[in-house]
């Protein structure tokens, strides 16, 4: 989603014009949409979200440049990962979703990196003490033992990722109050914990909460496509009616906000 820093300009014929365009066809539209990978440009001028102060992408750029073997878990499409000037010479990436697993080798490889298919909670498919960096941005889990496993001694683990009750705004309009179990999930203090339990030293751990607007109907069938843990089961036709409750709500409002949570782990793994 695009950044919101004061100042960004909206795409032309969006906002107000959008919200006054037919429900169906906004629905249609963004559920015919393709959502692999992790690019979010089909939101451009659609829907926003402020990014975290830290910048993950400049700080595992500056990471990559200095290591002599990484390995990105979870890599999505390789976007993030793609994105940096230099990488090592020995770099893996590993992805479980056939389809992001397809785009990451097409954007990765060439690059010479190894793009490995890994099974949700499988072990890494990698030899103990294999990497100097692992890193890893929105992990659907951490296997905290996995990663401290291929960690060379004096290596380093570096994640954004999702924190507690994120996008909830969403969740609840669709499903509900949550109970205070299921907003606690992805605490940082938690992840701490797990990292040390599995021999890490956590050198450094920030969260910030950060605002999402949506502008049209069409951005929200997309996201929730797209980010699937938001709203799990969700399906534009058997959320119809909700759906067109929130396109009214928009187009009387304005643009619908949520708030994100993200936090950033640093883990070292003592020489």
């Amino acid at each position: 989603m695009a950044d919101t820093s004061p100042g960004t300009p909206r795409a032309p014929g969006t906002g107000e014009e959008r919200g006054s365009a037919d429900f169906a066809a906004l629905v249609a539209e963004a559920a015919a949409a393709p959502v692999e990978g992790w690019d979010f440009s089909w939101l451009a001028g659609r829907a926003t979200e402020e990014r975290p102060s830290w910048g993950y992408s400049r700080l595992i750029a500056d990471r990559l440049a200095r290591a002599e073997s990484a390995l990105d878990i979870d890599t999505g499409g390789g976007e993030v990962l793609g994105e940096a000037p230099v990488l090592p010479a020995r770099t893996a990436a590993t992805e479980s979703w056939p389809p992001n697993l397809a785009r990451a080798a097409a954007r990765l490889r060439p690059r010479g990196a190894a793009v490995v298919a890994t099974g949700e909670g499988a072990p890494l498919p990698f030899a103990d003490s294999a990497f100097d960096l692992v890193v890893s941005r929105h992990p659907v889990a951490t296997d905290w033992a996995e990663v401290a496993r291929v960690l060379r001694p004096g290596g380093t683990y570096l994640s954004q990722q999702v924190g507690p009750a994120s996008v909830f705004e969403l969740t609840e309009f669709f499903l509900g109050p949550q109970p205070p179990e299921v907003r606690a999930r992805r605490n940082p203090d938690a992840a701490r914990a797990a990292a040390v339990a599995a021999g890490l030293e956590v050198v450094d751990l920030r969260m910030e909460r950060l605002r999402m607007r949506f502008h049209d109907i069409g951005a929200v069938v997309y996201f929730l496509r797209k980010v699937v843990w938001i709203v799990p089961g969700f399906d534009p036709a058997a959320h119809r009616d909700r759906l067109r409750e929130l396109h009214e709500r928009i187009r009387a409002q304005g643009p619908f906000t949520a708030h994100s949570t993200r936090f950033l782990i640093e883990a070292r793994k003592p020489r």
